[in-house]
Formats: C-alpha cells, sequence, structure tokens
C-alpha cells in the first residue's frame, strides 16, 4: 500500500482497516454502524480500557506496527482473563498523524486482529483521529459465564499465592533493547508481543481461585494490589521464582540482578492468583507465596519476609 493516512482520508482508512477484520459468534453486529452489538450470554460485561502512546510505551524504530497492534490488544485482553472472565470484542481509537505511511496503521490492526483471535474475540469498531502522536487505546469486553469475577479483594490468610506464564522476560528484553542489541531474541519478542496465558483467567475462576490480576506493572506493584484490597500481607519467597539461565546471562552482562526483573518487571501479563490451600493445581501454575496476616500498619508485599527495598514496579506519575 502506497501513500499516507492523509492520502486515504478518514474513511478511506476506516474501510482499508475494516476489511481486515474477521468475527466470532458473538458479534452480532459488527464495524459499520453507529456502534457494534456483542451478545451478553451471562447479562453482565466485564470491560477495560488502556491507552498505548508513542515515545511512551513504544517506540517505531524497536517494535512493528503489527507488534504494537499485538501488545495492545494483548495488555486489555488479559485484564479480562485475570477477572475470570472469557474476552469476546475489542474497540479500538487510534490517533494518527495525516503523514504517517498508510501502511502503518493496517498492519497495526492486523496485530489487534491476531491477537483478538489467539483470545477467541474479535474487534468489532472504533473511531480514527488525526493527531500529533500516535495513540493507541483499546476497550476489551469479556463474559463471566455465569460465573462470579475474580476480583483483588478476596485474598485471605492462608491462601497460597500462584503465577502462570513468564515473569521479568519483558523487562530484560527492554534492557536489550535499550543497549542497542537485538538478540537474546526470545526476550526481545517477549517485550515486543507479550502472550498472556488467556486461558488461565477461567480455569483459575474454575478452580477456585479468591483473588487475581495479571503482571501488568510488576509482580511486587500487582501482588500489591491484592494485598491492599483485601487487607492482608503477601510474602513471595525468591527461590520458588523461575529465572531461566539465559536471563541471568543477560544481567550479567547489563549488571543487573535478573530477579529485580522478575519482581518488578512489567508487561509480561502473566496470571497471578490466590487459591485456598487444598486446591489442587495443574503444572502450569507455579506457587512462590502465601498470604498472612498483617504486621504492619498497611498491607504490604515482602519478600522472604523483608520488605523489598529497591525500587520497582510502573508508576506511569512515578519518576
Amino acid at each position: 500500500m502506497k501513500g499516507t493516512v492523509g492520502d486515504l482520508g478518514e474513511f478511506g482508512l476506516i474501510r482499508e482497516l475494516t476489511a481486515r477484520l474477521t468475527t466470532t459468534p458473538a458479534v452480532q453486529l459488527g464495524p459499520g454502524d453507529d456502534a457494534a452489538v456483542v451478545a451478553a450470554p451471562d447479562r453482565r460485561v466485564v470491560a477495560t480500557t488502556d491507552v498505548l502512546l508513542e515515545g511512551r510505551h513504544f517506540r517505531r524504530d524497536w517494535s512493528t506496527a503489527y507488534d504494537v497492534g499485538r501488545k495492545a490488544a494483548a495488555q486489555n485482553l488479559a485484564d479480562i482473563a485475570a477477572m475470570g472472565a472469557v474476552p469476546t470484542a475489542v474497540l479500538l481509537a487510534l490517533v494518527v498523524p495525516a503523514q504517517l505511511p498508510a501502511t502503518w496503521p493496517v498492519e497495526l490492526m492486523d496485530g489487534i486482529r491476531d491477537e483478538c483471535q489467539v483470545a477467541g474475540a474479535a474487534v468489532v469498531g472504533g473511531d480514527v483521529v488525526r493527531g500529533d502522536t500516535i495513540t493507541v487505546s483499546i476497550t476489551a469486553l469479556g463474559d463471566l459465564r455465569n460465573r462470579p469475577p475474580v476480583t483483588r479483594a478476596g485474598a485471605r490468610p492462608g491462601n497460597l499465592v500462584a503465577v502462570t506464564g513468564w515473569l521479568g522476560w519483558s523487562a530484560a528484553g527492554l534492557a536489550v533493547l535499550s543497549r542497542g542489541f537485538r538478540s537474546p531474541r526470545a526476550f526481545v519478542e517477549a517485550h515486543r508481543r507479550p502472550e498472556p496465558p488467556y486461558h488461565a483467567g477461567p480455569a483459575a475462576s474454575e478452580l477456585g481461585a479468591t483473588a487475581m490480576t495479571d503482571i501488568s506493572d510488576g509482580l511486587i506493584a500487582d501482588l500489591g494490589h491484592i494485598a491492599t484490597a483485601s487487607g492482608v500481607d503477601i510474602d513471595i519467597r525468591s527461590s520458588a521464582v523461575d529465572i531461566p539461565a539465559q536471563m541471568t546471562d543477560i544481567g550479567h552482562a547489563v549488571g543487573v540482578d535478573p530477579l529485580h526483573w522478575v519482581l518488578t518487571g512489567g508487561e509480561d501479563h502473566a496470571i497471578a492468583a490466590v487459591f485456598p490451600r487444598d486446591v489442587k493445581l495443574p503444572a502450569r501454575w507455579r506457587v512462590i507465596g502465601d498470604v498472612v496476616r498483617p504486621d504492619g500498619a498497611a498491607p504490604r508485599v515482602t519478600v522472604d519476609g523483608a520488605p523489598w527495598e529497591k525500587a520497582g514496579g510502573w508508576d506511569h506519575f512515578g519518576e
């Protein structure tokens, strides 16, 4: 495809984007009308939204438009799964400069569409606007299938804390990219295109998970949200978390303890859940800690029984 977004115009761009979409049985009316219609068999809709801003959340010299699309969809679809719901649909709001090559938003949509297919969802509509900075905003919807939502507020002393998915891989990949390298490729790709275990959220709900979250801001930070909402402390056993040998090698090369990435690196979108102690967990879940009674003025997350003194976790308004 030749030319720019400005050459296509608003409605030409919309035609190019919607022509690439697929659908699912949940979509009763897709793009092309004032709004879409998506089936909600449970009569409740789980909804979430997130924004990616060029220069803040992605760089075009590090990630292709397709990568950005996969990442934008994944981080929202993971939030749906972390509530114990099944993703059904996403909406895209896109801000792009008129001079942007027309291939970029088209490839972005390909990435969003393909990530939706992995999760069993579909793109059902959205909006495009001209602006100076590329901004990708996704709204995702999901269905609970007659189960209660699994919130952050259900952890109780004596429960186990377990995770499934990768931890620290995206942060290690970011460290590699920041130093001008493109390998080890597995970690770079984990940063460009996270692979959330979408199936694990609803499965955890079926297993009896009492609290759950995806790891978007870092393990300590996100378990901290559960601790605060539940009024408990959580202790992580550092010996229980998985640190691949290649991540250790990267850490040695750049002077970073890989445990720091595992505990504080975000954007892997692994699933962390709290379970009753008598639940038998499938092999894909790793028990990494315990929920304990608060031992202070405010709920907190400790590592091997002690506070984590190093900086970590993502805060959009932090320094």
